[in-house]
C-alpha cells in the first residue's frame, strides 16, 4: 500500500516538473519561424522598392516603350510578391508543425494525467474500504498509520490539483487544434494567392509578346491600337446604356442601406482615387455615352491584391476578353468591356463589382469574408482581362442588389452579343461607392 501511494505521488510531482521544463525550453521550430520572419523583412523591403519603380514607370506618357517597360517592371515586382507569399507559406508550414508537436506533447500529458488520476483513485478507494481501527490493528507501528493517513490527505490535494491540470491541458489542446485549423485555412488561402500571382506573371509575359507582335514594335501602330480600343469602348457603352434604359425598374428604397461611411471597406491596401463616380471630365468627353462614370477607379499596379469590400456571395465572375477571341477568329470587331470581373452580392442590399482584373481567385456561389483576396488588379493595355482599360487600375462599382443581374448583351450593335456581365436594371441602380466607403 505504501509503495503504491509513493508511486502515485511521485508520478504527480514528476509530471509537474516535466510541464515546467517544457514551458521553459524554446523549440527549434520556433527559431526557424523567427528566422523566416526576419528573412521576409528583407523581401518586403525589396518588394517596396520595386513597387516604387513600377509606380514611376506607370506615370510615364502612354507610348509603346513605356507600355513594354511597365510590363517588364510588373514582372519583376510580381516575382518579389511571389517570394513574399512563398515565405508566408513556409511560415505557416513551420507553425503547423510546431502546433502538431505541442499538441502531441499535450496528448501525452493527458495520458499521464489520466494514469495518475486513475492510480490515485484506486489508492483512495482502497483506503476508504478499510477502517482506521483495522489499520491500527494490522500495523506494527502506530506512527506508520498516521504517516499513511497524512500522505493520504496530501494525495487528495494532489488529486484535485491533477484533475484541474487535466482540464487545463485539454482546454489548451482544444485551443491549439483551433489555431491549427486557422493556420491551415490561411495556408490554403496563401496557396491560392500564389497560384494567382503566377498566372498574372504569365499574362504579363504573354501581353508583352502580343503587344510587340501586333504593333511590329512601331509607335504609330501602337497609337492606332489605342484609338481602336477607345472607339470600341464607346460602342460598348452605347450598347450597355441602351439595355439598361430598356430594363429600367422601380427600386424599393427600404432595401438600400442609408449612406454612411464605413459600411464598405476599401478593396485595396493603398487607396488613391483616380476617377470618381458620375459626371467626371473623362465621362464628359464621351467615354461613357453621357451617362457618367458608373463606379470609381482606384490606382493599382498590375498584380495588386483586390479584396472583398464586404462579406458576401460571389454572384458572378467572368472574363469578356475570352469571348473576344471568338470574334477575332470570325474576323469580327472585338467587344471592349469589363474584361475579367467579379460581382459580389452582400447581405445588406448592396452588390459590388470589381473589373479589369488580371486574375480571379473565386468561383460563383463561393462565400467570401470582408478583406479576403478575391483576385489581382490589371488594366494594362493588351493584358488578358483588361477589357477597355488603358492603364493599370481597378474599377470598383456599387449597385443596389435588387437592380443588378448578370446578363448577355444580345442587343449589341457592336461585337458584344456573346458577352455576359453585370448589368444594372436601370441607371438608378448605380450607387456612388464613396458614400459607403471609409472617408478619405
Amino acid at each position: 500500500m505504501k509503495n503504491k501511494l509513493l508511486i502515485t505521488l511521485t508520478l504527480l510531482f514528476t509530471l509537474t516538473a516535466f510541464n515546467q521544463a517544457l514551458a521553459l525550453t524554446p523549440t527549434e521550430l520556433e527559431q526557424q519561424i523567427e528566422q523566416v520572419k526576419n528573412e521576409r523583412e528583407d523581401l518586403v523591403a525589396e518588394q517596396k522598392k520595386l513597387q516604387a519603380e513600377l509606380d514611376a514607370v506607370n506615370k510615364e506618357s502612354q507610348t509603346l516603350g513605356s507600355a513594354v517597360k511597365s510590363l517588364d517592371a510588373t514582372k519583376k515586382k510580381l516575382a518579389a510578391d511571389i517570394r513574399v507569399t512563398q515565405s508566408k507559406i513556409n511560415s505557416t508550414s513551420l507553425t503547423i508543425k510546431s502546433l502538431e508537436n505541442t499538441m502531441g506533447e499535450k496528448e501525452q500529458q493527458i495520458v499521464v494525467h489520466q494514469k495518475a488520476i486513475a492510480l490515485a483513485l484506486q489508492t483512495l478507494s482502497e483506503y476508504d474500504s478499510r477502517s482506521l481501527v483495522l489499520d491500527f490493528l494490522s500495523s506494527a507501528n502506530f506512527s506508520d498509520v498516521w504517516r499513511d493517513r497524512s500522505q493520504l490527505e496530501g494525495l487528495n490535494e494532489s488529486l484535485e490539483s491533477e484533475i484541474n491540470n487535466l482540464r487545463e491541458t485539454k482546454k489548451v489542446l482544444n485551443q491549439e487544434k483551433k489555431q491549427k485549423e486557422r493556420v491551415k485555412e490561411e495556408q490554403v488561402s496563401l496557396q491560392g494567392q500564389l497560384s494567382g500571382q503566377k498566372s498574372v506573371v504569365e499574362e504579363s509575359q504573354k501581353a508583352k509578346e502580343r503587344l510587340l507582335a501586333e504593333t511590329k514594335n512601331k509607335e504609330a501602330d501602337y497609337q492606332k491600337k489605342l484609338a481602336e480600343n477607345l472607339a470600341r469602348q464607346k460602342q460598348f457603352e452605347e450598347d450597355l446604356l441602351r439595355l439598361e434604359m430598356e430594363l429600367k425598374i422601380t427600386l424599393d428604397p427600404s432595401l438600400i442601406p442609408d449612406t454612411r461611411h464605413g459600411i464598405l471597406s476599401w478593396p485595396l491596401g493603398d487607396v488613391f482615387v483616380t476617377q470618381t463616380f458620375g459626371e467626371t471630365e473623362f465621362s464628359r468627353s464621351g467615354a461613357y455615352s453621357g451617362k457618367g462614370h458608373n463606379g470609381i477607379d482606384l490606382r493599382a499596379s498590375m498584380g495588386t491584391p483586390v479584396k472583398a469590400a464586404l462579406a458576401g456571395v460571389i454572384e458572378g465572375a467572368g472574363n469578356t476578353d475570352e469571348m473576344n477571341a471568338q470574334y477575332r477568329r470570325a474576323g469580327k470587331p472585338a467587344c471592349v468591356s469589363y474584361g475579367r470581373w467579379v460581382l459580389i452580392k452582400h447581405g445588406n442590399g448592396l452588390s459590388t463589382v470589381y473589373a479589369h482584373l488580371s486574375a480571379s481567385l473565386v468561383k460563383v456561389g463561393q462565400t467570401v469574408r470582408t478583406g479576403e483576396t478575391i483576385g489581382y488588379s490589371g488594366g494594362a493595355y493588351g493584358v488578358n482581362g483588361s477589357g477597355y482599360s488603358f492603364g493599370p487600375h481597378l474599377h470598383f462599382g456599387l449597385m443596389a442588389s435588387q437592380g443588378v443581374e448578370v446578363r448577355q448583351l444580345t442587343n449589341s450593335k457592336g461585337g458584344c452579343r456573346l458577352i455576359y456581365m453585370p448589368v444594372a436594371l436601370g441607371l438608378n441602380a448605380y450607387l456612388d461607392p464613396l458614400d459607403y466607403l471609409p472617408s478619405l
